[in-house]
């Protein structure tokens, strides 16, 4: 199994603990990847700066292949936020950085490489949507994470995404389970051919339309163990992913109703450990506190 993610980096600060992490939801989900053993790339834009050269090391130190992204001119992108109570606050970033400005365009070179792996994932952070029609003309799946902001879920957003997407992924922790499967529905209607909901200790629904799975959360018994919340979506994605293409998931191949929910477990296993993990997936470093103050 291949897995390639596509689009955003980002140096996760946490001003409570003075520390920078790397991430971002294309880097998180290529790692968790790879340690679940996938290979695992990952390309996209990384800055010229120190940033970039951390998130570029780190991606590496981890087994995922940067070999074919680029490195352009400008700062990374730098999310700021805080933990209270095991749970994450986004409080602000940059705007993304070069890596949102100057998205990766994939060239004829490129999508010769993307053709190498089973499956690539994107999102709405990677700036990446005018090239998903040409992803969805290769040979590997592909996934899109939708998040969970209203301006992703416009039908014109949803009618750009879903055409090219074997797979979307909404979290709707805020929503309720009816409101959460007309979601995934219209995700379906407007050309996704799976569509899955995570809603946090809720669970999560899949569907491809005819076949819906739902999968209870795998909880924490002594929530005071939790470390943060930091990348539990991104790994139970991945999870997802790599039992489906174990179980030999491909355009020619649609998942069943088995298939789905050994994924859905599998995903709410990712995302249990998760829980476990300092930011998305370690390799912190200390800050600097002259960087923290800058951002605001």
């Amino acid at each position: 199994m291949r897995v390639l993610g596509f689009g955003d980096n980002i140096v996760d600060r946490f001003l409570d603990r003075g520390l920078d992490y790397p991430g971002g939801n294309c880097v998180n989900v290529a790692v968790f990847a790879r340690r679940l053993g996938a290979e695992a790339g990952y390309l996209g834009v990384f800055g010229d700066d120190e940033a970039g050269a951390y998130l570029r090391a780190s991606i590496a130190a981890e087994g995922v292949d940067v070999s074919r992204s680029r490195v352009r001119t400008g700062e990374s992108g730098v999310s700021t936020l805080r933990v209270e109570d095991g749970e994450r606050t986004f409080l602000g970033w940059n705007g993304g950085g070069v890596t949102v400005r100057s998205p990766l365009e994939l060239t004829s070179g490129l999508l010769d490489y993307v053709a190498g792996f089973d499956l690539v994932h994107s999102s709405v952070y990677s700036r990446s949507e005018p090239q998903l029609p040409k992803l969805a003309g290769g040979p590997a799946l592909v996934s899109f994470d939708l998040s969970s902001e209203d301006e992703f879920r416009t039908p014109g957003y949803l009618d750009r995404v879903c055409p090219s997407a074997d797979l979307v992924l909404l979290s709707c922790s805020h929503l309720g389970a009816e409101q959460t499967r007309a979601l995934l529905a219209e995700a379906i209607v407007r050309g996704a051919s799976v569509a899955l909901a995570t809603r946090g200790t809720d669970g999560a629904i899949v569907t491809d339309g005819e076949v819906t799975v739902e999968a209870d959360a795998h909880l924490v018994e002594d929530p005071s163990a939790i470390v943060d919340t930091m990348g539990c979506g991104d790994a139970f994605l991945a999870g997802f992913v790599v039992s489906l293409l174990g179980s030999g998931w491909s355009r020619r191949r649609r998942p069943d109703e088995t298939a789905l929910a050994a994924a859905l477990e599998a995903g709410a296993d990712a995302a249990h450990a998760q829980c476990f993990v300092e930011g998305a997936f370690g390799r912190g470093r200390p800050s600097g506190e002259a960087v923290a103050a800058s951002m605001w």
